[in-house]
């Protein structure tokens, strides 16, 4: 359990990053496009941070990481964009979660 709240809380700070950066992009305002920047950088060089000081073995855990990083992009995608995976998406999603739970588990 520790260490998929440890990845979990990688891919929040990335797909955070991520969307804070995509927002700034379309920003109108330079000031709140800088300050979304800032918070994007923040974001994303925590996420660097954690990672590259886990306490465990990155390798070890890279499938439970892209299956959990799928699911955390859709979420933020939707409560930033309010944009739902296509059909496609989730068909592939599913493939990606399935692939990432097994390169975990199978051990």
């Amino acid at each position: 359990m520790k260490v998929f709240l440890f990845v979990l809380f990688a891919t929040v700070l990335e797909a955070m990053g991520d969307a804070l950066v995509r927002v700034a992009l379309g920003h109108p305002s330079s000031i709140l496009r800088c300050a979304l920047y800032l918070a994007g950088a923040l974001c994303l060089t925590l996420y660097g941070t954690s990672l590259n000081l886990a306490p465990v073995e990155f390798a070890t855990v890279t499938g439970l990481y892209i299956a959990t990083l799928f699911v955390v992009f859709q979420l933020t995608n939707y409560a930033f964009f309010r944009t739902l995976p296509t059909p496609g998406v989730l068909v592939g999603g599913l493939l990606i979660v399935s692939g990432g739970l097994t390169v975990y588990f199978w051990r």
